[in-house]
């Protein structure tokens, strides 16, 4: 019998200007209503799942903040303003955020808010709104105002209340009334959220575990200079080092923890899994007895230790916990299984709940199977709130079978981290500790990039300037500012600088980061430095692909091709399409496509091994698959073409195309079998990559390649010399 260990980790940055008491963003009061209570609730349909909930305290802080109005929502005073009385710049407001939503699963389903969107325009700038302002009736508003909290609404939150089902179904024309009734629900839910995890934990069935109080990363807090160990030879801002910070961020996560959920908490999420030897003295001294963390850190671990370093490491010792002795601390740990986690966070929701859930418990089974250790185990920990945004109906069914299939398996048992590690006996013993977090094992998304390092650099400039002014500063002032260098030491504002990641709320984290630094000086009753009102976030937008800007006619033959065979064809940089959460273990690389007058082109480029089954889904100029399989003991694959008339359901046509595997996959398809006519008209498709049929990722991960197809026109337009 193998342990699973499924730890979901909850956490929001702080939102909050402290000075004005004003919550910036909404994301803490609508993924309460979409995934908290949507998760507390699948825990309690299922009792004899025995589960984990990482919670943040800073997410908990706001909670309660908003649960007793002690912060004026400022996006919910949008909301509530009536549609009537809406000034330009509310209208505006509401105009560039309230669609702010998964859009396939958010927005598109409801016929008239995909209407409202396609009026304001799908492609925002500064121009589209003020142009979309004049368009929009006062009904239109009000009726944007309603479904942008109607829809984030999860399956939870409708079950209790069908009144929201009604409104759903109703799609339009909304009152006043009935806006302002989504809202007050919105509240009742943010009363009871905190309630229902205590109430589970009280009976024995979820254990809540902590993380750093405004989820800092704890070994760069500590000192910059230990990114070195992982990272070396990058350019690092100038040294940061603040121990003392650390300590503080778990005191105070475990005297929240306690408040709120009646007792300390045992184990500890260290934020984005990122860990140091030296971290380990101030986790025993918070009481902290566990941690969880990702299979990097415990493989590069073991490679520090003499004692196992010596000998060849199997991927089976991953499945079990370790003993920690180290740098003068000690504690126990037990780190995810990265490839099932990330499957359950970024593809589940791809395929079919059944599908999705037999391929996790036929996963886990043969783990259990391979497994010999005394006490086996499996940890599954990732983000508990975005990735239910994918799926159609929240992640309800997929949920709902996956914890069916976990508790009714003869092979599998579910387990809190508590009751795991108090069973446990003899824990295999590890006398060093790898530096690094859960993504690659180093620090590369916090720090060494100019605006990463930027941040860093000013971060500590406040600090320094909160250590002298100190002293003459009343006690609640001295108090609040700390506060506001603990919250600016948050990994969140670091997570969006950089070239990793982006999103359209960029510049609003910038902006938050940068008040929280400002505030520090204005509690002092000191001028604010000139160079905090410069954004650290530079402009200008990601490309995310290029569209072809010239007629290829490349040699299809599977090897890395010449220069010119390329020279003017698109270009999808796979390992660049970040969104808000890091996927790891991806399988592509990169997509170059083009065409000439007769063939469409492709060239795919994987990381370590081709896939099994590859689709480019095409839906402009009509619905076509390409399809690539290669079945067992089939060395290479077979290439054939599906066709749709609706987009859903797609027949094999009989007809096939070139493809060549040798190094790289590369494709050459008739123009005709795709639909293309020649006349310039738009092309648009996607890739999905399965394995063993589940889908696996997805190409760009969001939204499609879209570009102009060829033309009599596209050479000249695109010539050059």
């Amino acid at each position: 019998m193998l342990d699973v260990l499924l730890l979901w980790h909850l956490h929001q940055p702080y939102y909050v200007d402290p000075l004005t008491r004003t919550a910036l963003m909404p994301w803490v009061r609508l993924h309460t209503v979409k995934g908290y209570l949507d998760m507390i609730e699948m825990a309690n349909r299922h009792p004899a799942a025995r589960l984990n909930f990482n919670f943040a305290p800073v997410l908990v802080r706001q909670l309660l903040e908003l649960q007793r109005r002690e912060v004026k929502d400022l996006w919910e005073s949008w909301s509530r303003a009536p549609a009537a009385a809406l000034g330009l710049a509310e209208k505006r407001n509401i105009l560039e955020n309230f669609f702010k939503i998964n859009w396939v699963t958010g927005v598109d389903v409801y016929p008239r808010y995909a209407q409202l969107l396609d009026l304001r325009g799908r492609k925002v700038t500064d121009q589209t709104v003020s142009e979309a302002v004049s368009r929009f009736t006062t009904q239109d508003f009000l009726d944007l105002q309603t479904w942008f909290n109607l829809a984030w609404c999860g399956f939870s939150i409708c079950q209790r209340h069908p009144e929201l089902r009604a409104l759903k179904d109703k799609g339009r024309d909304f009152t006043e009334e009935e806006k302002n009734r989504v809202l007050d629900i919105h509240q009742e839910a943010l009363g009871v959220v905190l309630e229902f995890y205590r109430a589970a934990q009280d009976a024995g069935r979820v254990e809540l575990t902590t993380t750093p109080f405004f989820h800092p990363i704890m070994p760069l807090v500590y000192d910059t200079e230990f990114a070195r160990r992982c990272m070396p030879g990058r350019e690092l801002p100038p040294r940061f080092s603040a121990p003392e910070d650390v300590k503080q961020h778990l005191a105070m996560a475990q005297e929240l923890h306690r408040q709120v959920f009646g007792r300390p908490a045992r184990g500890l999420w260290p934020s984005e899994g990122s860990v140091a030897p030296e971290l380990l003295p101030l986790l025993q001294e918070a009481g902290i007895e566990y941690f969880c963390s990702d299979e990097e850190i415990l493989f590069r671990s073991l490679r520090l230790d003499p004692a196992h370093s010596a000998r060849q490491v199997d991927h089976l010792e991953l499945f079990q916990g370790w003993q920690f002795h180290c740098a003068g601390g000690q504690a126990k740990g037990l780190f995810r299984e990265r490839p099932l986690s990330d499957f359950l966070g970024f593809n589940a929701a791809r395929n079919p709940a059944r599908e999705s859930v037999g391929f996790l418990t036929e996963h886990l089974e043969q783990i259990a199977g391979a497994t010999r250790h005394a006490n086996g185990a499996v940890l599954l920990a990732l983000d508990g709130e975005n990735p239910w945004e994918a799926f159609s109906d929240g992640g309800e069914a997929f949920l709902a079978a996956f914890y069916t299939a976990l508790t009714d398996s003869k092979k599998l048992r579910t387990r809190r981290l508590g009751d795991y590690f108090d069973a446990a006996r003899d824990l295999p013993t590890v006398s060093a500790l790898h530096t690094g977090s859960w993504i690659n094992g180093d620090f590369d998304i916090w720090i060494g990039d100019h605006e990463e390092n930027r941040a860093w650099e000013w971060l500590g400039r406040t600090r320094e300037f909160l250590l002298g002014a100190a002293a003459g500063m009343s006690e609640e002032a001295r108090r609040a500012a700390w506060l506001e260098i603990y919250a600016a030491e948050g990994s969140d504002w670091f997570w969006w600088y950089g070239p990793d990641f982006q999103n359209d709320s960029d510049f609003l984290f910038d902006a938050l980061f940068r008040k929280h630094l400002q505030n520090v000086y204005a509690l002092a009753r000191a001028t604010v430095p000139q160079y905090l009102d410069v954004p650290i976030r530079q402009r200008g937008s990601a490309v995310t692909y290029v569209a072809p800007t010239a007629y290829i006619s490349p040699a299809i033959d599977g090897e890395t091709s010449g220069y010119f065979d390329w020279l003017g064809a698109g270009h999808l940089a796979v390992e660049l399409q970040q969104t808000a959460m890091f996927q790891s273990g991806r399988v592509s690389r990169a997509i170059y496509f083009g065409f000439d007058e007769k063939n469409f082109y492709v060239h795919y480029e994987y990381r370590h091994r081709a896939p099994d089954h590859i689709i480019f889904d095409f839906c402009k100029p009509c619905h076509r698959r390409l399809v690539l399989k290669r079945d067992n003991g089939f060395a290479d694959y077979r290439a054939e073409v599906a066709s749709s008339a609706d987009g859903v359901i797609y027949c094999l046509t009989g007809e096939s195309f070139i493809a060549k595997h040798k190094t790289r996959i590369e494709c050459a398809v008739p123009l005709s079998l795709l639909g293309v006519t020649g006349d310039g008209a738009p092309m648009a498709f996607f890739i999905q990559i399965l394995d063993q049929g589940v889908g696996v990722e997805q190409c760009p991960e969001r939204g499609l390649i879209e570009f102009s197809g060829p033309s009599a026109r596209f050479g000249l337009k695109n010539w050059f010399v």
